[in-house]
């Protein structure tokens, strides 16, 4: 019998994915997906892990699920994704509404754990671990451990019609934009005393680049013309595949897939942002002139206790390498307030840098706390309050920055891809997916998924307004 689900996703783009090989995988197992959580007998939400706010509404979503219970259609609550990866039997105890909390080993029989649930059976939640211990420690070694987990999957599936995230053979679009994230790599290597994702998304695997260039053309043929290229460290693809330059011999290969028409790549490391890969990023045919660059701070001192690299001096250098090689480019990055020994020194640097480096989008966020990270052991922990009247100024200063930033892009021709033919607003190339700035066009009517050729007349903070050439 036909069952219904509905796949809720929080967070981040390399989630989406996660949440359409999910759907592929139900819909292969003969599941109805349905978009609206009060029309489906499970609702899927795929949780975030990352900071503390995305948990809470991660938390919040469920509870809103499980409202729904009781009340028509809805029978079960579950959720999977980075938070319940994280915490499994944890959360599982800290939030009975749901009635199950699947980790990522629980991905590839997901129908069989569903139909289970609603048939009323109790599901055991995993105790979490560091999921860096799963493969070896050299990158080079985890090709053939990896090699061998694909080729037992690919004997075991029934249905081969598609190459989905993270190696599965499975995808289906939960949505319909013009672009979609592409995931080329999962986990990361780096140990980032603030960050946990390596510790439940474990270490840095690429995909093989046949596999990314397959599923490109499948994402092509399903009405993409932007790929959006994802993953927890971008910089890093090839190095466990033997060659750190893959990413650069491939690029080519994406705008060569008939219907894509523009490229993106996320998440770049700056201290891994090597010469050759700028250089193809710049001269590659499709490519967008876009760059998102993870500095998180700029003091050299902090950034060593985040187990980072660089400071103000060389990422400044960084950002004029690439405004030499593409004027027009653009550039965003995220930075953390109020990390534990930050001094009013060294956050008065981060206020210069920010001044001085004319950013197209900035995300500013206050330390907290998590699990599993070294920097929840630090000492000379900062103030709560002195972590919230910073963010509050450094905030206010980083919109004026981006918004003086999309004022001289002013008389830039823009090629825009439209995204809501009713608001007739889109993405000019140095604008990414969803966190950054739009452009919009007045008195026009464009459909969906058409590129656009124009001149920038106006700006609105990080928006701009455009008119046709």
């Amino acid at each position: 019998m036909s069952r219904t689900v509905a796949i809720v996703t929080m967070g981040c783009a390399r989630n989406e994915v996660d949440s359409e090989e999910l759907a592929g995988r139900l819909a292969a197992e003969g599941w109805t997906l349905v978009s609206d959580v009060d029309s489906a007998e499970v609702a899927v939400v795929n949780t975030c892990g990352f900071i503390e706010s995305a948990k809470k509404d991660s938390v919040d979503a469920l509870l809103e699920a499980n409202s729904l219970k009781g009340h028509g259609t809805t029978k079960a609550v579950v959720a999977v994704g980075c938070m319940a990866e994280r915490y499994g039997k944890e959360l599982a105890e800290a939030l009975p509404e749901a009635d199950a909390i699947l980790g990522f080993d629980d991905y590839k029989d997901i129908s069989a754990k569903l139909q289970s649930i609603l048939a009323g059976n109790s599901h055991i939640s995993h105790t979490p671990q560091d999921r860096r211990a799963l493969l070896p420690i050299s990158p080079v070694d985890r090709a053939t451990v990896r090699a061998e987990v694909k080729s037992a999957e690919v004997r075991n599936a029934e249905h081969t019609s598609a190459v989905g995230a993270g190696g599965s053979l499975f995808r289906k679009r939960l949505g319909n934009a013009p672009w979609a994230p592409l995931k080329i790599a999962s986990g990361c290597d780096r140990r980032c005393s603030f960050c946990a994702i390596p510790y439940f998304r474990g270490s840095f695997i690429s995909r093989p680049a046949a596999e990314i260039l397959e599923e490109a053309g499948w994402l092509a043929n399903h009405g993409v013309s932007e790929l959006f290229l994802v993953s927890e460290n971008t910089t890093s693809y090839g190095k466990d595949l033997g060659d750190l330059r893959l990413m650069e011999k491939i690029l080519h290969q994406f705008g060569e897939i008939p219907g894509v028409e523009r490229v993106r790549l996320s998440y770049l490391q700056p201290a891994e942002v090597r010469p050759s890969l700028l250089q193809a990023m710049v001269e590659t045919d499709k490519v967008a002139p876009y760059f998102d660059l993870s500095f998180q701070h700029t003091s050299a001192s902090v950034l060593r206790k985040m187990r980072r690299f660089g400071d103000s001096e060389k990422f400044l250098h960084l950002i004029n390498q690439i405004r030499a090689l593409s004027p027009e480019a653009g550039i965003r990055s995220n930075f953390i307030v109020g990390f534990p020994g930050e001094s009013e020194d060294d956050y008065n640097e981060l206020a210069e840098f920010i001044a001085a480096a004319k950013l197209d989008a900035i995300g500013i966020f206050g330390y907290s706390d998590e699990d599993n990270t070294e920097a929840l052991e630090l000492d000379d922990k900062v103030a709560d309050e002195v972590i919230k009247e910073r963010v509050e100024n450094l905030s206010r200063l980083a919109d004026e920055m981006v918004s003086l930033r999309a004022q001289a892009r002013i008389g830039e021709s823009v090629r825009v891809l439209i995204e809501d033919e009713e608001l007739q607003e889109g993405r000019a190339a140095h604008q990414g997916p969803e966190v950054d700035g739009t452009t919009s066009f007045i008195g026009t009517s464009f459909k969906a998924g058409q590129y656009v050729d124009a001149v920038v007349i106006e700006s609105m903070g990080a928006d701009l307004v455009a008119q046709v050439q």
